[in-house]
């Protein structure tokens, strides 16, 4: 039964159905597939051409998902190293050139980014405050009508700068879809 606990499934794409193991580490926990199909069904099936930005990428969940779709290139940042060599493994697995792995703490990452992903993927860890704190800062990171998705445990009551395109809920997770608020006048 551990097995399938450490594995992810793909659910869409050129990898579809493939499983990637993933090490346990404190706080990871995949996005559900359910979660994980309702999120691409937004954006799109393909992500043919978009840059993207798994920001806690932990399983990988996410970015294995979004290079799955055809996105042009891929950055999971993590910060534990055995989950980033685990991430680095998948890669090599899937011969996924398009996803580079970053060990890398996010808000580190974040200050000193210089680069513009049209997708950014902000699933931190369930019991912190790391989402109130990255979401100031992904504008600088973000392409001109980039989106960012988020997951937490509880849906924050203020979203200051951000238009909430779609939002749900599946048991604990509280996910959505955003884009910078337009300036005003």
């Amino acid at each position: 039964m551990s097995q399938s606990r450490n594995t992810v499934r793909i659910i869409g794409g050129e990898y579809r159905r493939r499983l990637l193991p993933f090490p346990d580490a404190q706080g990871l926990r995949p996005t559900p597939d359910r979660v994980r199909e309702t999120l691409f069904n937004w954006l799109g099936q393909q992500l043919y051409g978009k840059s993207c930005l798994d920001l806690f990428a932990g399983s990988g969940a996410l970015g294995f998902e979004a290079a799955s779709r055809e996105a042009r290139r891929v950055v999971m940042v993590e910060k534990s190293r055995t989950v980033a060599e685990s991430l680095k493994a998948n890669r090599l697995l899937l011969s996924a050139a398009s996803i580079d792995v970053a060990q890398f703490d996010a808000l580190a990452y974040l200050k000193a980014c210089r680069e513009r992903f049209d997708v950014v993927f902000v699933d931190p860890p369930f019991d912190s405050d790391l989402l109130a704190q990255v979401l100031p800062m992904l504008a600088q990171v973000m392409s001109d009508d980039g989106l960012a998705y988020i997951e937490s445990r509880r849906w924050p009551e203020e979203l200051p700068g951000w238009e909430v395109l779609k939002r749900a809920k599946a048991g604990q997770v509280h996910y959505g879809l955003l884009r910078r608020a337009a300036e005003p006048g």
